[in-house]
């Protein structure tokens, strides 16, 4: 029996000064990839591609760690990150495993908005054959969400600050 869960999370964030600087800031996409994702974990594999290793999760006894592989494009005004692959390490086990990752950036007059939505469907491990599917798919969730919260927190306060950097390095004259 597979599991399956899933999580969403929207973004609404103001920018006071140089808002209107948005839309070529996010035409970086490799400068924007960074900063809404740990630079110490991402990998570039070409020009829109990347290999990002999630950090290490516990999901009750089993230690995992997703390694994503992404694409970013640009696609009528907004910034899109999609996971093309993905497999675990540390469950060698498991015989299906899924994630589906689609999200974007956009700018607006006030700032950015945004949404992400990250989704697993996973064979159930062996070891776990115990624990109800209820509460392995809470758990899921759970996990989920709490990727996605730290991706926004990212967000909130690495890619303001590297957006203010890049308007000082691009300075208009």
């Amino acid at each position: 029996m597979a599991l399956a869960f899933k999580a969403s999370q929207k973004l609404d964030l103001p920018v006071v000064e140089q808002a209107q600087r948005l839309p070529d800031y996010l035409a970086d996409e490799q400068r924007v990839v960074q900063a809404l994702l740990d630079p110490r974990q991402l990998e570039s594999l070409g020009a829109g591609h990347y290999r990002y290793t999630v950090t290490r999760v516990q999901v009750f006894q089993l230690q995992i760690q997703p390694i994503v592989e992404l694409e970013a494009r640009q696609r009528d005004g907004r910034l899109e990150l999609e996971a093309l692959d993905c497999h675990l390490e540390g469950l060698g086990f498991v015989d299906h495993f899924q994630l589906t990752l689609n999200s974007w950036l956009t700018p607006t007059t006030n700032g950015l908005q945004g949404e992400a939505t990250l989704a697993v469907t996973v064979s159930r491990p062996t070891l776990l054959k115990m624990i109800p599917a209820r509460v392995l798919e809470a758990t899921g969730r759970s996990i989920l969400g709490g990727i996605l919260a730290t991706i926004k927190g990212r967000v909130g306060q690495q890619l303001l600050d590297d957006f203010q950097e890049w308007c000082i390095g691009n300075a208009e004259n």
